[in-house]
């Protein structure tokens, strides 16, 4: 028997080496494995014993030959494949053991020229995979380190390999390599090339999820791996405490975390069942907190919190003090992980982002970045809605000019609504919601529902909406409820008969000519 190993990840290669070699495999290799093999004292010969050929063109071509590929993709049961392995000499290549260049990695580093990019795609080795992988029935294509052990104890048995095994780590090698291209594809694409004719996501799993939406729904959770800049996350946060996740805790988790991510100052948001369920803006983490909880207290309970600074023991033993179940920061104070510790149903996630003492202000994308949402046999894809404020031009439509102060809450209002399902609505005082309407029918609901949740703190707040209003009943009833002031995008046929109520009741109104629906 005979196996290459090729790998730039040496991790574990040295004892599966030494177990192929027990169970009577002849051993080649290349460049870097084969010096650390040999210096181990592996016996193992290079690959250029088979080609004939040294490495040329500095490592470019080392395995691209005949004698390799044709040991690999001959069929075992095909007597002219064997009958033309014996003519040229060429004897068959039962195991594969390849992992690839690190192009991501190099791709990702700050200022990496393309030279340096193109330099570290990997051809031969890819190869070397998709050949042993598509001949798998007779040659075992190992692209994990993670493999080794259990492919070694197969190769011990009897009856040698599982067929099922052989046939997922062919799987595994065609996604393996199929990803690797995928990243190859993303650094190469012009920015300007937002969709091309054919797209592949490269993901890499985080986790398994203790169950989907449902108990009976299994679940995992991927984050997307590419070359170029991705915000903070849960993808890239570290659980510091609780048990599994679930589908549900993470996507609330997630977009608690977007909604603080989209402010510069001290944020706190709490999401429930996928809607924005109390968002404040504060002096300290604990300030923040507080006045978002102030938002609805009955339907925060059980929901997600994120907050857009290291979160302190201040701030710890208020939300002790509640029943939520996940939490997202930065990062956590040592002091503050001692108090949120003892509550067994509370998972923490640190994201690790460098707020820089300040929040990020997602509203800024990155270049491709994008939201999908899957649809019976396909995906939508668009690019995610992030526009800064100064991407449109405000224009005040009625008599009265908003005054500053509600100035500051309508645009405090204007961006957190976006994160509130369409219909979307909410209420804002100062830099606080104190009301919200979410997913609802028509837009006379959402803004019922917000009324009715802020109650009397209807009262002297402002209000944005994610979508125009298409008819007036909508303003009669925030006036009815007290709000002075409106943002929205504008654009209805109606917009004169709207302007005409907001001035009977002396209410400021701004269009911004943008929208912010969210499905």
């Amino acid at each position: 028997m005979r196996a290459i190993l090729a790998v730039f990840d040496k991790t574990g290669v040295v004892d599966f080496a030494r177990g192929l070699e027990a169970l009577g495999f002849e051993l080649f290799s290349t460049g870097g494995t084969e010096g650390l093999l040999r210096e181990v004292g592996v016996t193992v010969r290079g690959v250029q014993e088979l080609t004939g050929y040294p490495e040329m063109l500095g490592g470019r071509v080392k395995t691209l030959h005949p004698a390799v590929h044709g040991g690999i993709l001959a069929l075992r049961d095909d007597p002219g494949h064997l009958e033309e392995l014996a003519r040229h000499e060429i004897k068959p290549i039962d195991l594969v053991a390849c992992n690839l260049y690190p192009f991501l990695n190099v791709a990702r580093e700050s200022g990496a020229r393309l030279p340096v990019a193109l330099d570290n795609i990997d051809i031969g080795g890819v190869t070397l995979l998709r050949a042993a992988a598509k001949n798998f029935p007779s040659v075992l294509p190992i692209c994990d380190p993670r493999d080794y052990p259990g492919v070694l104890e197969e190769l011990g048995r009897d009856d040698g390999v599982n067929p099922d095994s052989r046939r997922r780590l062919a799987a595994k090698a065609f996604q393996h390599c199929a990803v690797y291209d995928t990243h190859i594809s993303v650094y190469l694409r012009p920015h300007d090339e937002i969709f091309p004719d054919e797209y592949t996501i490269a993901l890499r799993k985080v986790t398994d999820m203790r169950s989907g939406e449902n108990p009976h729904q299994l679940a995992a959770f991927y984050g997307e791996s590419s070359p170029r800049p991705r915000p903070p996350g849960l993808a890239s946060a570290t659980q510091l405490h609780g048990k599994a996740p679930s589908f549900n805790n993470t996507y609330d988790a997630d977009l608690a975390w977007q909604a603080v991510l989209d402010f510069t100052s001290t944020a706190v948001a709490i999401v429930k069942h996928g809607n924005l369920c109390g968002l404040a803006l504060g002096d300290s983490v604990a300030d923040a907190f507080r006045k978002a909880l102030a938002t609805d207290p009955q339907t925060a309970f059980g929901s997600a919190v994120a907050a857009n600074r290291v979160l302190d023991d201040e701030t710890a033993r208020e939300i002790a003090a509640v029943f939520f179940e996940d939490l997202v920061a930065p990062d956590f104070t040592q002091e503050a992980l001692e108090v949120l510790r003892r509550k067994a149903d509370l998972r923490l996630f640190a994201t690790h982002a460098d707020m820089g003492g300040r929040g990020t202000n997602g509203s800024s994308p990155l270049p491709g970045e994008f939201d999908y949402k899957r649809l019976l046999g396909g995906f939508l894809v668009q690019t995610r809605d992030a526009l800064p404020e100064q991407s449109f031009t405000p224009r005040v439509v009625t008599q009265r000019q908003p005054v500053l102060a509600e100035l500051t809450s309508l645009y405090f209002a204007w961006r957190a609504v976006k994160h509130v399902t369409s219909n979307g609505v909410v209420l804002a005082k100062g830099l606080s919601l104190v009301g919200f309407g979410s997913g609802q029918p028509s837009r006379q609901d959402a803004v019922d529902l917000a009324c009715r949740k802020a109650g009397e703190r209807a009262a002297g707040s402002v209000l944005a909406s994610d979508g125009f209003f298409p008819f007036p009943d909508a303003l009669e009833r925030a006036a009815d409820a007290g709000v002075t002031a409106l943002i929205q995008p504008g654009g209805s046929s109606r917009d004169p008969e709207l302007i005409r109520v907001a001035n009977r009741h002396g209410m400021a109104m701004i269009f911004t000519g943008e929208r912010h629906y969210r499905h």
